[in-house]
């Protein structure tokens, strides 16, 4: 059967219309390709790099205290973050990293690189048994099996800047705004809680969870108040917002200063093998957002590219029929362990968040229906 065009796609990358808080305009372009224009033509960088410094000075500890907070995974982003942040902004930064789930040893290895490349670094790794409730509820409910580490990001550094008295934050990229998402905070230098719940956490409320846990229990999941946040005076940041956002350059950066290392090979489902290298759910958490959106990693990866002038469209449309989709199937045992669930269980899971306007059971596996053009 001849598969039809039933997703709408960006006539620059690949991203198609079923992206979450996506926007195309009126020549077929996506908000992710005209922000990329408009960060090569209309953005002031020397002004954003102003305001960078202005946040610096304000905040840079005359005490010797930690000044700022970076958020780290080992990983070539956060590395370069915490590089320039410590390195050419004169801060002195707590990095602070959140244990990854069914992590990959590269990963611990590019951690233990990064801390011993010269940075204070604190790791918190919240109550497993409680963490492995609320992914498996994540998994089942919503599609989601890292939310639960994913919530963990945000409220961990929201409250350890305010248990550490360190008001400025830097985390990375701003996902939505880099990659297709909403625009809303491309020309917000902060961000909030409820921008943090509402676009971070795709709407997962942690507030939820309470009715099975304690708030003891939930430590590393509740956010704080609003009252406690603007009591802190904390200054949440993405450092997409003072510099143009490239990946590539980050990585290069970070295997000269942090001894950052690659994956012995290429992700099933992309074709680049030095982009998420600490945990294996990241392979589930794409394929669960291909069946749910029809798009997967190498989409993503392959819209990185072509923004930054690397590959051509043709080039990436080959890759994402290549690579886009793949089922994780070098994890599955890993999955059904951490997930305490039958490999029936699984394929319900699977069953209940497939589109199924996208996607037919073929033999036992879920098919596209459409066609990437």
């Amino acid at each position: 059967m001849k598969k039809k065009h039933l997703l709408k796609y960006c006539t620059n990358c690949l991203m198609p219309n079923t992206r979450p808080r996506v926007t195309f305009n009126e020549q077929g372009v996506c908000n992710a390709c005209e922000w990329a224009e408009e960060k090569q033509t209309k953005i002031n960088w020397d002004e954003r790099k102003k305001e960078l410094h202005h946040y610096c000075e304000k905040y840079r500890s005359k005490s010797g205290n930690f000044d700022c907070i970076v958020p780290v995974s080992g990983g070539k982003d956060s590395s370069y973050v915490a590089y320039i942040m410590k390195h050419e902004m004169g801060m002195h930064p707590l990095c602070v990293n959140v244990t990854p789930l069914l992590e990959f040893e590269v990963g611990k290895q590019n951690l233990s690189n990064f801390i011993h490349s010269g940075y204070d670094c604190i790791q918190i790794t919240p109550d497993p048994i409680i963490t492995r409730k609320i992914s498996r509820k994540c998994l089942i409910e919503y599609g989601q099996p890292l939310m639960s580490w994913i919530i963990n990001v945000q409220v961990a550094i929201f409250k350890t800047a305010i248990n550490f008295k360190v008001p400025f934050v830097m985390f990375g990229e701003d996902g939505e705004v880099e990659y297709g998402g909403t625009s809303k905070l491309k020309n917000s230098a902060v961000y909030g809680i409820e921008d943090s719940i509402k676009l971070y956490l795709s709407g997962v409320n942690p507030d939820k969870f309470r009715g099975e846990f304690s708030d003891k229990e939930l430590y590393w999941w509740l956010y704080p108040t609003e009252d406690q946040f603007r009591s802190a005076g904390l200054a949440i940041a993405h450092w997409s917002y003072f510099e143009n956002w490239d990946p590539y350059h980050h990585y290069l950066v970070a295997k000269e200063k942090a001894g950052m290392k690659e994956k012995p090979a290429a992700s099933g489902s992309t074709y680049n093998n030095f982009a998420q290298t600490d945990t294996s759910l990241y392979d589930l958490h794409v394929y669960l957002m291909y069946l749910k959106f029809g798009f997967g990693r190498c989409t993503q990866d392959v819209g990185i590219d072509i923004r930054r002038g690397a590959m051509t469209r043709k080039q990436g449309l080959q890759l994402v029929r290549m690579f886009d989709g793949a089922y994780p199937e070098p994890f599955i045992d890993e999955y059904l362990e951490y997930f305490n669930i039958t490999m029936d269980e699984f394929e319900g899971v699977l069953d209940r968040h497939a589109n199924k306007e996208l996607f037919e059971k073929i033999n036992g596996k879920w098919t596209p229906k459409f066609e990437v053009y």
